[in-house]
């Protein structure tokens, strides 16, 4: 309940713009401070991240590869935060920054072709499962046809560490072969938090706010896990880089 209302306070905040502006100017700024406010209160960590410049990226690596998608800093593990004021710092100090959330330390992240993350939902919904927050990137110049993102209980660091795996290893060839298209950010990871914007027309908002409680991630895996297969046999190629991992 404390998280739905905090949620609830930020978005009730007086700002410019009908119906709370998500285009250009002083509405869209507020309103999307108030939603990353909103995140923060809910207890996802962030920190800054890179944001498009034309088609390309703000970055200074020529042909960057990942534009728009990844941490300003290399120590983004360390720097990922619920601090309002620090977020707040960040905002002013660079208004159109994207952010990242770190995965693996308050939530982890489910991350699908939204091709298979739109039937897995509406067959969860049937099912009566609760799902926690949903976020989709649409379709931009880059990256085909966009990911839906599934926030769920991190799995955390259990006390047998040989029984845990970072990140990494969810990419590797094999898992993708047994899980096509699926991707599962725990710690060592991080994902870009809504609002935020991609090259071209690209983005990165929120179908289900972060006030949901966040569930157990197992009760969403086997009908992700379909869904990404049924769309494998349909022949659709899936996209294996999902989000990266590093800079």
């Amino acid at each position: 309940m404390e998280r739905k209302g905090r949620f609830s306070q930020w978005l009730r905040r007086p700002r410019s713009g009908a119906g709370g502006d998500t285009g250009t100017g002083t509405g869209a700024a507020d309103a999307r401070e108030d939603l990353l406010m909103a995140a923060a209160a809910a207890g996802f960590p962030l920190a800054p991240a890179a944001y498009p410049s034309g088609y390309g990226c703000s970055c200074d690596r020529i042909g960057c590869p990942t534009p728009a998608r990844h941490p300003v800093s290399f120590a983004w593990q360390t720097q990922a935060t619920t601090d309002p004021e620090k977020v707040a710092r960040w905002l002013r100090s660079d208004s159109e920054a994207n952010f990242i959330t770190a995965t693996g330390i308050a939530h982890d992240v489910l991350d699908v072709p939204v091709a298979a993350g739109r039937p897995a939902l509406e067959r969860l919904g049937e099912a009566g499962v609760e799902v926690g927050p949903v976020a989709t990137t649409s379709a931009d110049h880059a990256r085909g046809q966009g990911r839906m993102l599934f926030f769920t209980a991190t799995r955390g660091t259990p006390e047998d560490e040989d029984e845990w795996w970072p990140c990494e290893l969810d990419c590797h060839p094999e898992t993708m072969d047994e899980h096509p298209g699926l991707r599962w950010h725990c710690r060592g990871s991080y994902v870009l938090l809504p609002p935020a914007r991609l090259p071209g027309d690209g983005r990165v908002a929120w179908l289900l706010g972060p006030e949901r409680p966040l569930p157990d991630p197992l009760s969403l895996l086997e009908s992700l896990t379909d869904a990404c297969a049924r769309l494998a046999d349909e022949g659709h190629e899936h996209e294996s880089h999902a989000w990266p991992i590093g800079r």
